[in-house]
Formats: structure tokens, sequence, C-alpha cells
């Protein structure tokens, strides 16, 4: 078996997070986590770019109970590249209370691809973010959804706010739904009115086969924890204005922060400052991701 040490700037996930105030509506799914090994099971990608704390299937369910939660998104991770191994391992362990978002190479077979959807899987990821992979092509992208678009699959995105207008002519033709992660990474320091997150609010009204998560305040807050009051503005114009196509999720373990690990239950805490009536609130948290990922 594989023998990894963490990054030796990598911070652990929080085991001791406090009981949220806010209690989420029944049926309430965290719609964006991971699970990461544990490294001796499930080894870690060769070409990753970073090596995290081992965060296993049974620490992301705990969670999921503690924080008021009955079901998980669970979302490939980068350091584990294209071998989703551990992925469906927890999608097989949940009861049926989770599905997946998979990271597939444009050699899948059809046969790893019905595997992957009977364990859960509804999606795959591609991520943007040059300092965590190396992004491909356009058509080797394409390829891709042209394999998975058959079995009702959607497309998940992860980019940041500056790569937008590169991107948008791609993501603008893609035929599935498309779901951008942590709401294309917005600058906060920038007005919420401002160019930067006027464009992507465009894209939104523009498509609507565009979705995105509503999540990930922790990394993008300039103001810092526990309220991340600067963060929030940008969360609430989205549920405002879209919904019924924003998700919510803890990003749990949160990998690759740098200056803090949250606290979950304060993260859960704000979900009433963006959605701030009970109908936002089952829309975000029940009524959307049931129907995006079949609950």
């Amino acid at each position: 078996m594989a023998d990894f040490e963490p990054d030796a700037d990598w911070l652990c996930w929080d085991p001791d997070p406090g009981k949220p105030h806010y209690t989420p509506p029944p049926g309430a799914v965290d719609a964006h986590c991971h699970v990461f090994g544990p490294g001796d099971v499930f080894p870690y990608a060769p070409e990753r770019k970073y090596t995290p704390c081992d965060a296993g299937k049974a620490q992301l369910f705990a969670l999921r109970d503690f924080l008021g939660f009955e079901r998980n998104v669970i979302v490939q991770a980068t350091c584990h590249g294209a071998d989703n191994s551990a992925l469906v391992d927890a999608l097989r362990a949940s009861d049926g209370r989770a599905r997946g978002v998979a990271v597939v190479r444009d050699t899948v077979t059809d046969d790893e691809l019905a595997e992957l959807d009977a364990a859960g899987v509804r999606g795959v990821r591609f991520n943007f973010v040059r300092r965590l992979v190396d992004p491909k092509p356009d058509a080797y992208y394409r390829a891709i959804i042209d394999r998975i678009a058959p079995l009702g699959w959607h497309v998940v995105v992860y980019f940041e706010a500056q790569d937008l207008e590169e991107r948008w002519d791609f993501f603008t033709s893609l035929p599935t739904i498309v779901v951008v992660d942590h709401m294309g990474r917005p600058d906060v320091s920038q007005p919420v009115s401002g160019p930067q997150f006027s464009l992507f609010v465009r894209l939104l009204q523009e498509k609507e086969n565009i979705w995105t998560k509503v999540s990930c305040p922790e990394r993008l807050t300039r103001s810092g924890p526990p309220n991340y009051d600067d963060v929030v503005p940008f969360a609430r114009k989205l549920v405002k204005n879209f919904p019924d196509r924003v998700l919510w999720g803890t990003d749990w373990p949160h990998p690759n922060m740098k200056n803090h690990m949250p606290d979950d239950g304060e993260l859960v805490d704000i979900i009433p400052r963006i959605a701030p009536t009970a109908d936002l609130q089952h829309r975000l948290l029940v009524r959307n991701p049931a129907r995006l990922y079949g609950f």
C-alpha cells in the first residue's frame, strides 16, 4: 500500500465543528463535498498537484448527520485524478443518500461509464484552474460531453472569474446542464454590481441551462470568518435572481485552504443570510438538487 504524507502547508479539516444554529429542511443536500482516500486504500494520483490529509467517507457521513443534512453530492477531487474508486466506494456505502460527479478522460469506455452511472454518478467535472490542473483543448472536453450527454449527465466547471471571458464561447455552447462551482470565484473586493460579477450574472441570464453553486465563502473572503460578510451579497444576489438554478455545499474537507480552516457549522449558518425565506432555502437545499441529481 502507498504511504502518503500531506503537503507541509496543508490545513486539515476541523474534527470538532460547532453545531449550527440553522436547521436545514428535511431532505436537505450538501451538494458539494469530497472524499480524499484514505491514501493507503485509494492512492492519490501520480499527476496530482497537492497531497491532502485523508478525509474518508465515514468522516463525511458523520459530518452530514451532525450538520443536519440528509444527502450529499460527492465531487471527484483532483488529487485522485480520473481514478474514481474512492468516489464510487463512498456512493455505494451511502445507502442511496449520495450522488457523484466524476472526472473521466476522453478514453473512458462505455462499460466504465455504465458502472459510474449505476453507482450514482450524474455528472463530470472539468477544472480550468491552472494552479490545480493543466487544462486541455476544448475538443478534449467536447469528446467527453458527447459520451456523457446520452446518460442525462451534466457538466460541472470550475474556473476563476478573470478567465470567464476567455471561456465564454465554450461554456455557452455546451448542450447539457452546466453547473459553475463557487459562483465562478468572484473577486469579492470588487462591487457586486461591478463589471466582473455582472458578466457572470449575464451568463446565467442568457443561458438557462447554466446553474451555479453559491458555496465556498471561506475560499473567496477577504474579511474572513465567521461571518464572511463580503461574500454574502454575491451569493444572495444569485439566489434571488436564479432561485431554481442554485445549489449549496460545504466543500468539505476544504482542499487547498491556506489562511484558515472553516468551521462547517458556521458555514451552515450563512444559509439563511443568502436565502432569507423558507421557500428560497427549500429550493436551494432540497428541490434544486433533487431535480438535478435524481434524489
